[in-house]
Formats: structure tokens, sequence, C-alpha cells
């Protein structure tokens, strides 16, 4: 990455989950999330995009908002 450029929507998506899932196995974060595990994998690692509609899903039951994914 360019060292001046932002990260993109993916990537702050991605580290947010990272964080989120902190020490947890994907198995587990996947029933607090309902996302599959091998979702889980690919979003952290920007191999696959959420949809809007997934994202809200998610975003509701871990109770946060786009702040917290996306930064202020």
């Amino acid at each position: 990455m360019p060292k001046h450029s932002q990260p993109n929507l993916d990537q702050k998506l991605a580290a947010f989950l990272k964080k989120t899932r902190g020490e947890q196995s994907y198995a587990d974060f996947s029933k607090k999330t309902g996302l599959t595990p091998s979702t889980l994998f690919r979003l952290e690692h920007t191999e696959q995009s959420i949809t809007l509609r997934r994202l809200e899903q998610v975003m509701a039951k871990l109770k946060v908002g786009l702040g917290n994914v996306f930064g202020a």
C-alpha cells in the first residue's frame, strides 16, 4: 500500500473483524456474527467483500455502528 493512501472499506472491515474477534476461534466468532468461519476468514484477509444487508446484520449482532467499524 502506498505511503499516503487511506485504507479502503474492505481493509477497515477486515481490521475491525480481526480486532473484535481477538483470540476467539473463527467458529466461536461466527456464532456471534452469523457469518460462516470461512466467510470470516475471507473478509479478514480482504479476499471477499460484504453486502450492505449482511453488514447491517453483523453490526446488529455485534451491537456496533458504522463509526465503530469504519471510523468517524
